[in-house]
């Protein structure tokens, strides 16, 4: 449920906001899990085969859970020690008709990560949430559904080893796991994770067991098999990288694997992308000034930021400057971001300037995925929401 401290911070998955920078070190206390520290990049660099992502090395995925057992048992597994499966798990939920450059965060990393780890992925799109939670018919959001989905492909990930699905359209696959997962939780634990009150409709109350159940193979019989044994299931392990606010929901999961005779699913979170008004808040779809879609024009991209983006004038400032914050997620050359952070805080280089190479960035970033976008056509959407073996 919300993390209220005296500067009313509120952490949930629907509402992120502080007065003034979120308190990453609170959330890490708050919802028990452990800072990304040396020790785990170190471990992590070594199980795999090319550099560790800028969004490990720069503190943007900054606390995890169980990523140390994760890695020993990839690890393991690859050197032919052991014989566990691995899958990653991500979701969106469709309430804009494209998504915005937050929501580009959690999907680069994981496509990264399917690529570092050579592992199959499965996206879900919760039509059924947004339907739930929003004033908005459901043909409308299964349509946003496929349009998001498209975007989603446009990040490049492996068609062969991703099924994307709408839950409204998989809900009887997943159906007997997100029962055993609804079975497992009580009114009063769904109240105090999430929130609810006597005013919420019973849908938001029943659905975060819809969320929860694709941490576990038994939800994908078509990529684990219908009976899996309790063997089977102990070797398999879900890896689910996701923006903090998501916590919650898994937190249930981790509590659900045991009576499911599942393992623990394992966790990477996020830091959020900020608003560009400040760092108070987390980037919104509904927020069309304070956000940058993945389709606006490279002049809504410019005028956005001129109009938005507050400019540091004093280098004291700089430290709390939105479009350095920016650049630190999607400016990818290490050299060029540090030479920045430098001259901006040595006072060698101007609040305006460093806007304007935010602008530049952003605008090369749009026009490559609006290139890529405009090439996925129904046939892909049709191959990634097939039901197929992945392995």
């Amino acid at each position: 449920m919300a993390e209220t401290d005296k500067k009313e911070q509120v952490v949930t998955p629907w509402d992120v906001s502080a007065e003034d920078q979120i308190d990453y070190n609170k959330l890490i206390n708050d919802f028990g899990s452990q800072r990304i520290d040396a020790a785990l990049l170190e471990k992590f660099a070594g199980a795999i085969d090319v550099p560790l992502h800028q969004f490990l090395t720069r503190g943007i995925f900054f606390s995890h859970r169980d990523m140390n057992q994760f890695l020993t048992n990839y690890i393991a597994t690859k050197a032919g020690e052991a014989k566990n499966a691995f899958y990653l798990y991500t979701g969106r939920g469709p309430s804009s008709g494209s998504l915005h450059m937050g929501h580009l965060v959690p999907m680069r990393f994981t496509k990264w990560l399917q690529d570092a780890l050579d592992i199959p992925l499965v996206i879900q799109l919760t039509d059924d949430e947004k339907f739930l939670w929003r004033d908005i018919e459901f043909d409308t959001v299964r349509q946003l559904a496929i349009d998001n989905a498209k975007d989603i492909i446009a990040c490049g990930f492996n068609p062969e080893r991703t099924f994307i699905f709408r839950d409204s359209d998989y809900y009887q696959d997943m159906y007997e796991t997100i029962l055993s997962c609804q079975r497992a939780t009580t009114m009063g634990t769904s109240k105090a994770a999430f929130g609810f009150t006597e005013e919420s409709n019973i849908g938001k109350a029943s659905f975060p067991p819809v969320q929860a159940a694709p941490s576990f193979p038994t939800a994908f019989p078509h990529i684990f098999g219908k009976d899996l044994s309790k063997k089977a299931k102990g070797a398999i392990t879900c890896l689910i990288p996701c923006a903090i606010d998501q916590d919650p929901y898994f937190r249930l999961s981790r509590d659900y694997a045991s009576k499911l005779g599942c393992n623990k699913p394992a966790l990477l979170h996020s830091v959020f992308l900020p608003s560009l008004a400040g760092a108070g808040t987390k980037m919104s779809a509904s927020a069309t000034d304070g956000s940058i879609f993945v389709t606006d024009s490279m002049d809504t991209i410019k005028a956005k930021i001129e109009k938005v983006v507050p400019v540091a004038e004093t280098v004291a400032e700089a430290g709390d400057d939105v479009s350095l914050e920016w650049l630190k997620f999607f400016l990818e050359d290490d050299a060029e971001f540090n030479k920045l952070c430098e001259d901006r805080l040595a006072g060698a280089v101007s609040g305006v300037a460093i806007r304007d190479r935010l602008v530049a960035v952003l605008q090369d970033m749009a026009a490559e995925f609006q290139a890529r976008r405009a090439a996925v056509t129904d046939e892909d959407v049709e191959k990634f929401f097939s039901k197929r073996s992945l392995y």
